[in-house]
C-alpha cells in the first residue's frame, strides 16, 4: 500500500544539516548513528525509518509533520505540471510513473525541474531579442531580466506561499501586523508626515526600533508594507534561494526580482494561499469583493490573482497588464500563455486602453487573436499616490485576461453568452489584419498595395493572404 513505502528524503535532510552548520559527522553523533549512514541517507539510497525521523525531531527540536514533509506529493505535481509542456506531448509518461520518478528519485526530480526552468528562461530571453535589434554590445535590461524570471515560473512560488499562509497564522494570532512586529521584533509601528519621510513609504529604524510609514498611505498600502517588511525580515533565505540557480546579467536586474519575490510574499502574508484560494471560487473571482473581504487594494487582489498556480491547487491562471495613459507598460505577469509582445505597444483594440475614459469603471470584453485563440478581459482604472491636498497621484489601467474556456467561472461572464469577439493583435508589427483602422504600423515581412489608383481605409493597404 502507499503508505508504506519507504520514505525517501535525501535532499530535504542534507538542506537541514547545511542550514544547522553540520558537517555530515556532527549530524552521525548528535543522531548516534555513523557518519556513513547519513551520506547513505543524504543520496538516498537509504530510507529515512520512523525512528530516525523521531531522533531528527527530538534532536533538533523540529516539528515532526515538517521533516516527514507531504511524501512526495508537492515534487510529483510540479512534475506533472512541467511534463505538460506541449514539447513532451509525444512521449507516453503515465501518471504513476511521474509519481515514483518524483518520490524515489527526487534529486533527479529536482535536476529536471531546474533544467525545464532554465529552458523557459532562454525561451524568454530569446523572445525578448527584438527582430532588428543585432547590436550584442547593448547593456542588459534589468526590467526583462526580472520579468523573465517571473515568468519561466508562471509566476508561481510555492516556497512563499507557505511560508505566508504560516506567517499569515501567526499575524492572526498576535492580532495584526503591528502586533506581530512588536512582540517577534520589538518593533513598532509610527506614521509620520511626507515631509518627514523625505520621499520613502516604508522605512526601518533600527536605532528606534520602529517600521516608519508615510502617514499618506491609504489603509490597503499600509497593511501592504507592514507586511512587506516582515517579509523581508523573515524571508530572505527563502528569496537568496530562489535566486541562487537563475544568471543575472546585471545587479539591477537581481534586485528588482528580488522586489518582486518581496511583494510576492507580502500579498502572500495579506492573501494566505488556502484562504484565498477558497474564496476566489466562492466569490467567482470578483475582485472587488476579495478587496473588501481581505482588506486589500484591487490592484494587489488582481496581482494576486495571477500567483494560483500552485501545483494541485491550480486556480484559473490570469495574464496581468498595467499600463498608463500613455501606453506604457509597467508591469505584466503571465500564467495564461497570453502572446504579448514584450516590444512595441499592445492592440488599441483592447478595451485596457479605453479605461481611462470610464475610471473605476469595470470594463470587460471578449478578444480573438489572430491564430483563433479567445480570451475574456477585465479592465480598471487604480490610482497611486495622494493622500492629501495638492499630492500627486498616478492613474493607470490595469487588465486581468484568462482564456475563453475559464471565462465562465468569474462573476462578470456570468449567465452571459458569450459576445462577438473583439478581433485584436499582438501587436501591430506582427498582425496580419489587413482592414484594421487603428494600425500604426505595417506588417513585418509584408508587401504594401500601390496607391496609383486606390487606397483602402486601413493606415497601411497590404495584400491578404
Amino acid at each position: 500500500m502507499a503508505k508504506d513505502r519507504p520514505v525517501y528524503m535525501g535532499p530535504r535532510l542534507r538542506r537541514l544539516r547545511r542550514e544547522l552548520g553540520l558537517t555530515q559527522a556532527d549530524m552521525a553523533a548528535d543522531l548516534e548513528i555513523s557518519a556513513s549512514y547519513v551520506a547513505l541517507l543524504e543520496r538516498n539510497q537509504r530510507p529515512l525509518t520512523a525512528d530516525m525521523l523521531l531522533r531528527l525531531a527530538r534532536t533538533y527540536k523540529m516539528d515532526m509533520s515538517e521533516l516527514a514533509g507531504d511524501g512526495g506529493a508537492e515534487q510529483t505535481a510540479r512534475l506533472q505540471a512541467v511534463l505538460k509542456d506541449p514539447m513532451f506531448a509525444d512521449i507516453d509518461l503515465p501518471v504513476l510513473a511521474t509519481g515514483d520518478v518524483a518520490v524515489n528519485y527526487p534529486g533527479i526530480t529536482e535536476a529536471l525541474l531546474r533544467l525545464h526552468t532554465a529552458y523557459r528562461e532562454e525561451q524568454l530571453a530569446l523572445a525578448d531579442k527584438g527582430v532588428e535589434r543585432e547590436d550584442t554590445t547593448e547593456a542588459p535590461d534589468p526590467v526583462a531580466e526580472s520579468r523573465r524570471f517571473l515568468g519561466a515560473r508562471r509566476n508561481s512560488f510555492p516556497l512563499l506561499d507557505d511560508a505566508g499562509e504560516k506567517l499569515a497564522a501567526e499575524v492572526e494570532a498576535a492580532g495584526g501586523l503591528a502586533g506581530w512586529l512588536k512582540a517577534r521584533h520589538n518593533l513598532r509601528v509610527r506614521r509620520l508626515p511626507s515631509d518627514v519621510m523625505a520621499g520613502s513609504m516604508r522605512r526601518l529604524d533600527r536605532h528606534r526600533d520602529a517600521v516608519l510609514l508615510d502617514d499618506a498611505l491609504d489603509g490597503a498600502s499600509t497593511q501592504f508594507q507592514l507586511a512587506l517588511q516582515i517579509a523581508y525580515l523573515e524571508m530572505r533565505r527563502d528569496f537568496e534561494a530562489l535566486l541562487k540557480d537563475s544568471q543575472f546579467a546585471s545587479e539591477s536586474g537581481r534586485r528588482l526580482t528580488r522586489r518582486a519575490l518581496a511583494n510576492y510574499a507580502a500579498a502572500a502574508i495579506l492573501m494566505p494561499y488556502g484562504p484565498f484560494a477558497k474564496a476566489v471560487e466562492a466569490r467567482r473571482y470578483d475582485v472587488e469583493a476579495l478587496a473588501r473581504q481581505f482588506g486589500t487594494s484591487f490592484e494587489q487582489t488582481a496581482h494576486r490573482l495571477t500567483t494560483l498556480q500552485k501545483p494541485g491547487q491550480e486556480r484559473v491562471p490570469f495574464f496581468f497588464l498595467r499600463v498608463d495613459q500613455a501606453g506604457n507598460v509597467s508591469k505584466r505577469l503571465d500564467s495564461a500563455g497570453f502572446p504579448f509582445a514584450r516590444h512595441g505597444g499592445s492592440c488599441p483594440l483592447w478595451s485596457v486602453h479605453h479605461a481611462f475614459e470610464r475610471p473605476r469603471e469595470v470594463l470587460t470584453q471578449w478578444l480573438e487573436l489572430p491564430d483563433g485563440q479567445r480570451f475574456f478581459s477585465v479592465a480598471r482604472t487604480v490610482t497611486a499616490g495622494g493622500g492629501g491636498w495638492g499630492a500627486p497621484r498616478i492613474e493607470r489601467a490595469i487588465a486581468l485576461a484568462c482564456a475563453a474556456e475559464h471565462a465562465h467561472r468569474l462573476i462578470y461572464a456570468a449567465g452571459e453568452a458569450a459576445e462577438e469577439p473583439t478581433p485584436i493583435g499582438v501587436t501591430c508589427r506582427l498582425c496580419h489584419r489587413s482592414q484594421c483602422m487603428a494600425r500604426s504600423a505595417p506588417p513585418i515581412g509584408r508587401d504594401m498595395l500601390p496607391e496609383d489608383f486606390r487606397r483602402t481605409h486601413a493606415p497601411f493597404g497590404f495584400a491578404d493572404g
